[in-house]
């Protein structure tokens, strides 16, 4: 899976430019008509959203904005490859896909996991 960082803009709810979406747009279906990304998409501010915390047997929510983390989802890509160093390779050109649209001055950060695989688990 790849994980797309927010960041100031995203979390204040403003939109991707144009530029960036259609390049985006144009990379993504390519590689699901690949067979490479099984899924993907953007997701709103947290502000928009809820965290479920369970702890000493009780379940407590706290609506988003989250003003203590660092480090939020932003979008997401779910991978069909064979190595942690194909879907970095897949990242990498997912990001100059970003950097051509852009410019130099882009900022962005991804992160790759593998997903769990309950096969992976036995009996």
């Amino acid at each position: 899976m790849g994980i797309v960082k927010s960041d100031k803009n995203s979390e204040a709810g403003i939109p991707p430019d144009p530029r960036l979406m259609e390049a985006v747009g144009k990379f993504s279906e390519s590689m699901i008509k690949a067979g490479i990304v099984l899924e993907n998409g953007s997701l709103l501010p947290s502000s928009k959203g809820a965290r479920l915390r369970v702890a000493g047997g009780k379940i407590t929510v706290k609506d988003g904005p989250y003003a203590e983390a660092k480090e939020l989802i932003g979008g997401y890509a779910i991978l069909q490859v064979k190595s942690k160093e194909e879907a970095i390779e897949l990242s990498k050109k997912f990001l100059q896909v970003h950097i051509d649209a852009m410019g130099p001055s882009y900022e962005c950060e991804l992160e790759v996991r593998e997903m769990f695989d309950p096969g992976d688990c036995g009996q």
